[in-house]
């Protein structure tokens, strides 16, 4: 069969890319046509448009790209008619996916959305405008099930793919990540602090100079900053180089986690990763002061770390907007380093946590499986 599917970050490739390898191995035969990342053209797929140029975050970064968002639509729209898919595949990235999602029904193209768009969070009346244009939805947090039942829409919840990404890292690399420390850190006593300011550049300008300020606090440790892979080497060079105590690495998040004895990291997928590799954690997120005021009035949660959401409660501190301060997260990298209650707390709620992203099994080859069989004619 024909696939067409589209992520529109990093975490949507690394997603993308799994169920593209469960999908291969239910039908050897597939062609896969995606728009995604390296990991997604890697694991089979012919990629047409990068992640990388379609990432505008926040609400007045949005506006402000309209019409290369509209030319994108448009181009995407030729490239589906001309492939003619069996099935759509969206993962995630609500804003541009959604429109897609409503153009492919009308089309009477099969649509199938793995990794829910968060209508939990604002505007949940787009749950009637997905009930209309999406035949299949696959979720991936626990509490999205019983979100979609109340407005009378069944979902299946297939667990949380990066469960088993991590699972299968600490196997593989458990080696890999002693070498790397090792190499990199010749002084065994050496103590890790992870910095993961995200990958598109608004954002690690709002976050990360504040991040590598508190640095100066903690001169017995390490600062180590994850680079975005697709951002250029010069970009963070100005950035790091007031600083004795930081270094960098790209492509080696995992590795540094691993190691890590505690993280700044900013929210999305990062926090969750953090979370299962049981490292202690400080969510920091700074967006637009416009972005940030629109976003204010539009979302409806109680938090915005995954983390917290999940749990429903405040597992890790969030220093949001205002509240990010060198002063604060000074003063919460101290508790999660040195505060034996509160580490072994975070423990246990981390514990709690992977056992509610793991009841669903294997996300990427239950959604594998879900969508052949869904596609399989009767």
């Amino acid at each position: 069969m024909q696939y067409y599917i589209i992520a529109g970050e990093a975490s949507g490739d690394l997603h993308g890319s799994n169920l593209i390898k469960e999908l291969l191995l239910l039908d050897s035969k597939a062609s896969i046509r995606c728009w995604g990342g390296n990991k997604m053209e890697a694991a089979g797929a012919r990629l047409v448009k990068h992640y990388r140029d379609l990432a505008f975050m926040g609400f007045a970064e949005v506006i402000k790209n309209l019409p290369t968002i509209f030319k994108n639509l448009d181009f995407c729209k030729k490239d589906i008619l001309a492939f003619k898919p069996d099935a759509l595949i969206l993962i995630d990235y609500p804003g541009f996916n959604l429109r897609i999602a409503e153009w492919a029904k009308k089309q009477g193209i099969n649509v199938i959305y793995y990794i829910s768009p968060q209508v939990w969070a604002w505007k949940e009346s787009r749950v009637k405008g997905i009930k209309k244009s999406v035949d299949k939805m696959l979720v991936i947090l626990p509490f999205e099930k019983e979100f979609y039942k109340k407005w009378n829409y069944e979902v299946e919840y297939v667990g949380h793919p990066l469960v088993q990404v991590i699972d299968e890292f600490k196997v593989q690399h458990a080696a890999e990540a002693s070498v790397y420390k090792a190499a990199s850190f010749p002084n065994k006593g050496v103590n890790i602090i992870a910095l993961l300011p995200g990958s598109r550049k608004q954002e690690i300008l709002k976050k990360l100079p504040i991040m590598l300020q508190v640095a100066a606090d903690f001169p017995d440790y390490h600062f180590v900053v994850a680079k975005a892979p697709g951002l250029e080497e010069g970009f963070y060079h100005d950035l790091l180089a007031p600083y004795k105590n930081v270094s960098s690495v790209v492509n080696k998040t995992y590795e540094l986690l691993s190691v890590a004895k505690a993280a700044l990291v900013t929210s999305g997928t990062a926090t969750l990763e953090t979370a299962l590799f049981e490292v202690p954690e400080v969510v920091c997120y700074k967006g637009s002061a416009v972005s940030f005021q629109i976003a204010k009035w539009l979302i409806k949660i109680k938090y915005i770390c995954l983390v917290n959401l999940i749990m429903n409660k405040e597992v890790v501190r969030e220093l949001i907007q205002d509240e990010l301060t060198v002063t604060n997260i000074t003063t919460e990298l101290k508790k999660i380093l040195s505060d034996t209650t509160k580490k072994q707390q975070l423990q246990k709620d981390y514990t709690s946590l992977k056992s509610l992203l793991s009841k669903g099994g294997n996300a990427s080859a239950n959604a594998a499986k879900s969508i052949y069989t869904y596609l399989m004619p009767q």
